[in-house]
């Protein structure tokens, strides 16, 4: 899924409230589901080469594991 927060500030500290500029930040979540792994699966996704701005959180749950 993705998440939307969208953001609207004026553009002048003092008057003209009609003018104002607005802003969103996207944040994208994806789910990747491994049935069978093992260490060496886990070792090579945490050294994937990721652009700047893009976080992988790796979590381990039943009997994949060794």
């Amino acid at each position: 899924p993705t998440r939307i927060h969208r953001f609207c500030v004026l553009r002048s500290p003092h008057v003209d409230k009609k003018s104002r500029e607005h802003f969103e930040m996207r944040i994208h979540k994806r789910v990747i589901d491994i049935s069978e792994y093992n260490n060496e699966t886990i070792e090579e996704l945490q050294k994937l080469d990721l652009p700047a701005g893009i976080d992988v959180e790796i979590q381990a749950f039943g009997t994949g594991g060794e």
